[in-house]
């Protein structure tokens, strides 16, 4: 059984201390706490999609990623568990959160345990886990834990969100141990989350690597 895991949190909060961010954390929290009352660790790593915005913009555009970029998308692909946290904009997840997992190979999170968190001004939007985030991630073939959470600017400093919190924690933890526990016999030298993840090391998806080099075409035409 490996001794330490790591779980990542994706959140497109804008402000720096935005509520979205604090959800993600407060889940991911929770499922450390699950985790480490096994006896094992976690160690959480934070995204904060604000400072990777003009990164991600100039990657659309040009294929390349800068440094910044490529390692937060590093520190998903070879996370455990991840935990996408996003504001509610027109009743979906915001742009800059589609722009993060736009730019990751369709197939790169399979199997990786995921929570969907959102936060929003009005309960009436607690449907685009259902109807937005969910669908997005699985399309990517995450494996989307059933349960997620939503909250509204009224559900905070209330105990019913610290209970949400907690439960949804736990399963992710009791999840990031399953998976730790069914590799711990690997015996092929592979990190414990490549047996259960055939995606894990994919890369970002190269649209100009297919484009044959003209200069050498050119130069065999002339031959």
């Amino acid at each position: 059984m490996t001794d330490r895991l790591t779980l990542a949190v994706v959140t497109a909060g804008l402000s720096e201390d935005s509520t979205t961010t604090r959800l993600g954390e407060a889940i991911a929290q929770a499922a450390s706490t699950t985790v480490e009352n096994a006896g094992q660790h976690v160690d959480i790593q934070v995204i904060q999609l604000r400072d990777l915005a003009h990164g991600l913009t100039d990657m659309m555009i040009t294929h390349v990623a800068s440094r910044a970029v490529q390692d937060a998308i590093d520190t998903v692909l070879t996370a455990d568990g991840l935990i996408a946290a996003s504001p509610t904009y027109k009743a979906s997840y915001s742009g800059l959160f589609k722009q993060f997992f736009d730019v990751i190979d369709e197939s790169a999170l399979e199997n990786l345990p995921t929570v969907v968190a959102a936060t929003g001004g009005s309960p009436r939007h607690s449907l685009v886990l259902d109807t937005a985030m969910r669908p997005l991630l699985s399309y990517l073939k995450a494996l989307v834990l059933p349960l997620g959470i939503y909250a509204a600017s009224e559900d905070w400093g209330h105990n019913d969100l610290q209970r949400r919190i907690d439960r949804v924690g736990a399963s992710l933890g009791t999840m990031l141990l399953a998976g730790s526990q069914g590799s711990a016999g690997s015996t092929d030298g592979a990190s414990h989350g490549d047996a259960a993840r055939p995606g894990l090391r994919r890369e970002v998806k190269d649209d100009f690597s297919d484009v044959p080099d003209f200069a050498s075409l050119l130069a065999s035409v002339g031959s």
